[in-house]
């Protein structure tokens, strides 16, 4: 055999080789009613579910068979107006598998002539079913996110650098009284002049937005399309390109002439006691049925709190009249240290004072707000050249659990301060029992928290992570807490407690020194080093030096940052995002891995991820459960795959507890995989033995 020779069947051979490895089917067909086919790719098997002898000459079935019937005419026509033009076709259209399933391929191809002359069809058909999918569930969300605009209440727009609006949203159109968002485009094209009644306050917005990259609750007077003012509010920030060139502004608008209108009323009137500067009783009564309002609006609670200073009288007689008025002025300026500017404190007269708590979700929280006021009263007064210390008793009224209206709601506040007085004075009750149970076990629960910490009863779980063959790669690390007393304690109680308290600094130093040594421990000799996960609260993310501090940790215990990861929420970018941004890199340079916890939870994760340093994203459990019995699951843990694999980030999936579900997130191209299928968090111990045995986590006898 020559050279020549042996290089053509090489070439042939390869040909071959490279047609039939291909997932899909390469074909040659004749030009007529059936489709008919000379040649087809062994990859007909894995597209149709038939054989290559089956669909050549149409032995068993005709491609036009195959073809849905609704797409038949469709293709047909496509295939020839291109033949007819000279030119290569592509169609995607829906062809029925020999078992019956639909599945959507695509078909390009053209138009040639044979050996003898003869018209025939030669292309490459695959299946892209699952790209459908993945594109199908992508338009979902970015519905979901075209309907969050439209339909928002508060105005949103974008709009260019010398003023021109560029979107704006039905709300904002209705904002500033035009009838659409592109009635307000087309004719509000100077913004500078025609919307802020004072020009200037564009200017100080072009000002502000070089300086910081932002507004905040800017606030301004503007024109409305009939003439007519209101006050406005704005949050805004610039958006930027690759290279750094502003590309618009987009932010929100709302209108708050209420309130603006309300502040020069209060200006007009004497609202206000004459010796402490606190709101007097009758814009109490305004505050509170604004805050009424509000929660009802909300759905949230409103707390009413009515403080009496213990022994107040004893010092007013004792020292003088001057005594007791210095107290009182000392005692309203630190309520400004405990309480939100959207709460409220008034001064009833003599030494009677009134709180209103707004938007609570969790009685929690009021409870800490209260350990904070009594704190803060009981600190010493220097009156007279001496040092005094004074108590309160607090009674709490909620709406709208104690009352729907402000005297039902000031009237068992009383009662329950009478209550706490009766009690033995500085401290607070609520108006019902059991409301005052649960705030006593709640302050349980911290004196107990804080005593197990100076003990150092906190220990730490480790849940693995494994990847696809099942084998160990990292462990997550989680706090738990037995109580000699109070038993096993879920870290759904004590981490909020934690958080309120400030406990979670100490707790999380806690949980991360045992964790580092314990990776330490592990990862001495091993090829390839165990990563342990430990996450950081939004408060403690965002307070004090964070990264100097889990550097220092891991200096002492001698661990390598790059066997740690560090999850946070996306809550830790709702509030100063560029602070976070901040953190997140000095993290980065500190050499440990970032990731997203909860992904899919929030509004805003595609932005965070595109914009923030994050290696990983952990895909949260609803994404996970029941994805083997619901496609719309199925669809969307799919699609955010998908995203993670085309950003570069490693894809957790969390809560996995059925063999169904990681199969599917395997084949997905999950990497690694945590839940009750695979281990629940166990301690030190049994992670080690683990380790020891093979560290592979052996698949559950069915």
């Amino acid at each position: 055999m020559n050279l020549t020779m042996s290089r053509m069947l090489d070439g042939s051979r390869i040909l071959d080789t490279l047609m039939n490895n291909l997932e899909g089917m390469a074909y040659r067909c004749v030009d007529d009613e059936h489709w008919t086919m000379i040649f087809v790719s062994q990859g007909c098997a894995g597209l149709t579910g038939y054989t290559a002898s089956e669909l050549i000459d149409q032995t068993c079935i005709s491609w036009e068979q195959l073809t849905f019937a609704e797409d038949r005419h469709r293709v047909r026509a496509a295939i020839r107006a291109a033949a007819d033009r000279g030119r290569r076709f592509a169609v995607e259209y829906r062809i029925v598998k020999r078992c019956g399933e639909l599945r959507w391929v695509v078909e390009r191809g053209v138009a040639v002539a044979d050996e003898h002359g003869e018209c025939v069809i030669e292309g490459f058909i695959e299946d892209v079913t699952e790209r459908r999918a993945t594109l199908g569930a992508l338009e979902q969300a970015e519905s979901r996110y075209r309907n969050i605009f439209e339909h928002a209440s508060e105005g949103i727009f974008q709009t260019t650098e010398d003023g021109r609006y560029l979107a704006a949203n039905p709300a904002l159109a209705r904002l500033y009284g035009y009838p659409s968002p592109q009635s307000l485009i087309e004719n509000l094209s100077d913004i500078g002049r025609r919307l802020y009644v004072d020009p200037k306050r564009r200017d100080e917005f072009h000002r502000l937005m070089q300086a910081h990259g932002e507004v905040l609750n800017f606030e301004s007077e503007v024109f409305c399309h009939d003439g007519s003012r209101i006050w406005v509010s704005e949050n805004a920030h610039s958006v930027r390109g690759p290279q750094g060139e502003l590309l618009c502004y987009e932010g929100t608008v709302q209108d708050i002439s209420e309130r603006k209108h309300y502040q020069a009323q209060l200006e007009r009137q004497a609202n206000h006691d004459m010796l402490t500067g606190l709101p007097n009783r009758v814009l109490l009564g305004d505050r509170l049925n604004q805050g009424i309002a509000r929660a009802e609006r909300l759905g949230c609670r409103l707390a009413v709190v009515f403080i009496d200073l213990d022994n107040f009288k004893f010092i007013n007689d004792s020292l003088g009249h001057k005594a007791g008025d210095d107290l009182l002025t000392a005692i309203a300026g630190r309520f400004s240290n405990c309480l939100r500017s959207s709460d409220t404190v008034a001064r009833l007269g003599g030494d009677e004072f009134v709180l209103v708590l707004n938007d609570h979700d969790e009685l929690s929280s009021v409870i800490s707000l209260l350990d904070r006021v009594l704190a803060e009263i009981g600190r010493p007064v220097a009156l007279s050249g001496r040092e005094f210390q004074v108590g309160a008793s607090l009674g709490v009224a909620l709406y709208p659990d104690d009352g729907r209206d402000a005297q039902s709601l000031l009237k068992h506040a009383d009662v329950a301060m009478y209550a706490a007085k009766d009690r033995g004075r500085n401290n607070f009750q609520f108006f019902t029992r059991e409301l005052n149970r649960v705030a006593e076990e709640r302050l349980n629960l911290e004196a107990a928290m804080r005593a197990a910490l100076e003990r150092g009863c906190f220990e730490v779980h480790y849940q693995p992570k494994v990847n696809h063959l099942r084998r160990i790669v990292g462990v997550e690390a989680l706090a738990r807490w037995n109580d000699p007393q109070l038993g096993s304690i879920g870290p759904d109680r004590f981490i909020p407690v934690a958080e309120e308290t400030g406990l979670i600094v100490p707790l999380t130093t806690t949980i991360l020194r045992q964790a580092f040594a314990a990776a330490r421990r592990w990862n001495l000799g091993r090829e390839h080093p165990l990563r342990v996960a430990v996450n950081l609260s939004p408060r403690l993310f965002l307070s004090g030096d964070i990264v100097a501090h889990v550097a220092c940790l891991l200096g002492e215990v001698g661990l390598s940052p790059s066997q740690v990861e560090l999850e946070v929420t996306e809550t830790v970018f709702l509030g100063d995002s560029d602070r976070a941004v901040s953190i997140l890199r000095e993290f980065k340079s500190l050499g440990v891995s970032l990731a997203m916890d909860d992904f899919g939870t929030g509004y805003s994760s595609l932005s965070y991820l595109r914009r923030f340093p994050l290696d990983i994203i952990k895909l949260d459990r609803s994404l996970v459960t029941d994805l083997e019995h619901e496609e719309e699951v199925a669809m969307i843990a799919r699609a955010a795959i998908s995203l993670g694999q085309s950003l570069r980030k490693t894809v957790v999936a969390e809560g996995v507890e059925t063999q169904a579900q990681f199969d599917f997130l395997r084949f997905q191209g999950c990497d690694e995989f945590q839940g009750y299928l695979l281990s629940r968090p166990v301690p030190e111990a049994a992670l080690s033995q683990l380790l020891a045995d093979g560290g592979v986590i052996p698949k559950k006898p069915v």
